[in-house]
């Protein structure tokens, strides 16, 4: 399945949950390793680390 037509699946499936969190962890283990950043379900605490990730980069940005 190309990138195109799982994203397209993941938008078809986006209500069920199972599906679409399969279809999401493909789709991510296919990017750039250079880039790559932790998927949400793989932390221990999604919301606080996330919103750390973000508030680093907005840092970043604000150079």
């Amino acid at each position: 399945m190309t990138n195109e037509e799982l994203k397209r699946y993941i938008s078809e499936h986006r209500n069920d949950d199972k599906a679409f969190h399969a279809a999401m962890e493909v789709l991510m283990s296919r990017r750039d390793p250079a880039n790559r950043h932790p998927y949400p379900f793989e932390l221990q605490n999604p919301e606080a680390e996330v919103e750390a990730i973000l508030r680093e980069k907005l840092n970043l940005t604000d150079l």
